[in-house]
């Protein structure tokens, strides 16, 4: 199924709303004490800044769903607007209703069928929070993850299993179970009275090509809004390709309206690298622009000189700086391509391609570095700050251009 219903959350719509216009939204989640009001909404607008659309909190005590009124606060009070989701497991049937100021500043509810409760509580607390969704107009993520699924559907699905003809793989099963989990609740949420436009599915899974057959399987057997994530990607290298490979795979088939990657920290690293990562696995899929591609040269023997990377790092950082600023006075400039090149042999062509490129000397070549403007040769710089000399020209360029 194609035609995916869009959903409104906090002002942010979420899926395809025009045929051929898809708009994929970063998601991104803080991983503070929420009772901290302070130091949480600090962190929703650092990621907010970085350009997360959507930041989701843990909501999981009383303290935290206290404190939800005064980080929303806190952040209007920054003009910062960006919409603040809930994640509830276990106890959000109670939260919701004992925190009413919680509940009504929370743009949107997260949800996980295999927390709701168990046994026959299940059933009446799921319909408690979508109760509360439904009278406050809230939007619902039911996100399932492998790590926690309803431990009674598994076990009659195991069941049922053994008795077939041809038994699925435990693999298999776990994959079933889960899209069966999340899509019975999902329509269970509209049997109580939520709108179909008002719900977002997710199947969280560690492993590359579990994620890429269970959305594939989603796609197919529903209209709702899909939200793509690898749970639990890791650390990292590790953590970033393993969330490239999945999420690309299945957003080059049209397969996804939000998107988080789920990395875990390096140590005293800003919570930030997960939205970079975000952006530029959509940038490179050229699905969205959010700023300046830089391209440059990889090294090799004809390039002893680190220069060329010294450049390459120094235009990098450059344009990070400014794109605070560009982004207001020149918000073309998302499109720009740069080239940051090391010698002669694919220096001047890959400069021709870009909007701007330097072409640096490679080892034995003479010391001078040809400027390139959308194909055409317009400066020679030479001398010991040619990388000053290029950056004033790259920002002429965008005032220019831009």
């Amino acid at each position: 199924m194609n035609n995916r219903l869009s959903v409104n959350v906090g002002g942010v719509t979420v899926g395809e709303d025009q045929p051929g216009k898809r708009h994929v939204v970063i998601q991104s989640m803080t991983n503070t004490d929420t009772a901290d009001a302070k130091g949480t909404a600090q962190q929703i607008y650092e990621l907010h800044q970085a350009g997360s659309e959507l930041v989701r909190i843990t909501v999981n005590n009383e303290e935290s769903a206290a404190a939800v009124p005064e980080i929303i606060d806190r952040l209007r009070a920054a003009y910062c607007h960006v919409p603040v989701i809930g994640d509830f497991h276990y106890n959000g049937h109670r939260l919701l209703n004992d925190y009413p100021q919680c509940a009504e500043k929370l743009a949107k509810y997260r949800i996980n069928p295999g927390n709701v409760g168990f046994g026959k509580k299940r059933d009446q607390q799921f319909e408690s929070i979508i109760a509360v969704a439904k009278d406050l107009d809230k939007p619902v993520r039911i996100g399932g993850n492998w790590g926690s699924l309803d431990q009674k559907l598994m076990a009659k699905m195991m069941d049922e299993n053994a008795k077939a003809q041809q038994p699925l793989s435990s693999g298999a099963l776990i994959e079933k179970a889960l899209i069966d989990s999340v899509l019975n609740s999902a329509e269970q949420a509209e049997s109580f009275g939520l709108g179909a436009d008002k719900i977002i599915v997710s199947c969280k899974v560690s492993g590359v090509q579990s994620l890429v057959r269970i959305y594939q399987e989603l796609y197919r057997s529903c209209q709702y809004a899909l939200h793509l994530g690898l749970t639990e990607a890791g650390m990292g290298n590790k953590g970033i390709v393993a969330s490239t490979a999945a999420l690309s795979i299945l957003l080059q088939q049209g397969i996804g309206d939000t998107i988080r990657v789920s990395l875990t920290p390096e140590p005293n690293q800003a919570r930030t690298a997960e939205v970079k990562v975000a952006q530029q696995i959509l940038q490179s899929l050229e699905l969205q622009s959010f700023k300046p591609e830089v391209t440059a040269c990889p090294g090799c023997g004809r390039t002893t000189s680190e220069f060329f990377q010294v450049l390459a790092k120094q235009v990098t950082e450059h344009m990070d700086a400014k794109m605070p600023e560009w982004r207001v006075s020149h918000p073309g400039v998302k499109e720009m391509n740069v080239a940051v090149m090391g010698c002669i042999v694919n220096g001047p062509g890959e400069s021709k391609h870009a909007d701007i490129g330097i072409s640096l000397p490679g080892t034995g070549e003479a010391p001078s570095a040809p400027i390139f403007i959308k194909g055409e040769k317009t400066h020679t710089l030479r001398g010991d700050d040619i990388a000053q000399q290029f950056i004033k020209i790259l920002d002429d360029f965008v005032t220019t251009n831009y």
